[in-house]
């Protein structure tokens, strides 16, 4: 999950390609006779930086091929510009191209290795590739800067990869402190939520999920784990409720898939 900022107006990203147009500067010289002459030129470090805008409002509008190519063309203007590594190693993340992410990641850790942002982002990145040891160290390295204004999001990263290492009490313990700066943060709030569903803390589980949905729309993974906080709760009539909505609504899905089985396990006994 990790922070980037999204151009949110389109109109911001307009603006920003009317500038680009303009990105000049300007060099006066004088000859050895006197003449004074005035040049003009790209200024590509700016260039590089309002590519790199643009390619934000492209990812913000899913053209991902665009937003792929002002990004190189910013890393071509400015090859020190840390955030267009940084936005190209998230579009290929989000676009599954793992390797290609990894590359990224890499080569923006090769400029910056300090960048709390990055390492929180980078972080996160590996926890989904299942490099959980290299994951936590990145992300400690955002949590433990004081410096940094997001460090509640990679407290919330670091917590919801601990879970997927089963390492619930310390996944508990950065969660909680991530919510006290965002209460209503939904990453913490469902990784809350399954922390009640592996320890058997059913009414948390149920508590937690109930604030994500307060705040999120259902998803197949929150319904999956509310049914599971009814069903140990021994709450039949909204376990069915909920195993309804989930088959309804996402019924391609592996957790839809679950609920069946768990009726026709039930069934058979």
């Amino acid at each position: 999950m990790q922070k980037i900022i999204i151009i949110k107006n389109v109109f911001i990203a307009t603006l920003a390609a009317s500038i680009l147009v303009g990105c000049t500067t300007t060099t006066t010289t004088t000859d050895n006779f006197g003449t004074t002459r005035t040049d003009s030129g790209p200024n590509l470090k700016e260039a590089s930086e309002l590519n790199t805008q643009l390619a934000i409002g492209y990812i913000q509008r899913k053209q991902y091929k665009p937003a792929r190519d002002k990004l190189e063309k910013s890393i071509e203007q400015n090859p020190d510009y840390l955030p267009a590594y940084k936005t190209l190693a998230y579009l290929y993340a989000l676009l599954g191209l793992s390797e290609e992410a990894d590359e990224k990641y890499q080569e923006a850790l090769d400029l910056n290795s300090e960048d709390p942002d990055l390492s929180n982002s980078y972080g996160a990145f590996l926890c989904t590739l299942g490099r959980y040891e290299e994951a936590q160290r990145l992300l400690k390295v955002a949590y433990t800067n004081p410096f940094y204004e997001s460090l509640y999001l990679a407290e919330s990263n670091a917590g919801s990869c601990y879970i997927k290492q089963g390492e619930y009490k310390n996944a508990e313990i950065l969660l909680r402190r991530s919510l006290r700066k965002d209460a209503n943060l939904p990453g913490s709030l469902i990784s809350m939520a399954e922390v009640g569903i592996k320890t058997e803390r059913y009414l948390m589980a149920r508590a937690y999920i109930q604030r994500y949905h307060a705040v999120k729309p259902v998803s197949a993974e929150s319904l999956w784990i509310q049914t599971q906080a009814e069903k140990n709760l021994g709450a039949k009539d909204h376990y069915i409720k909920y195993a309804r909505q989930l088959i309804k609504e996402f019924p391609d899905s592996d957790e839809a898939g679950w609920v069946e089985a768990q009726a026709r396990s039930e069934q058979l006994r």
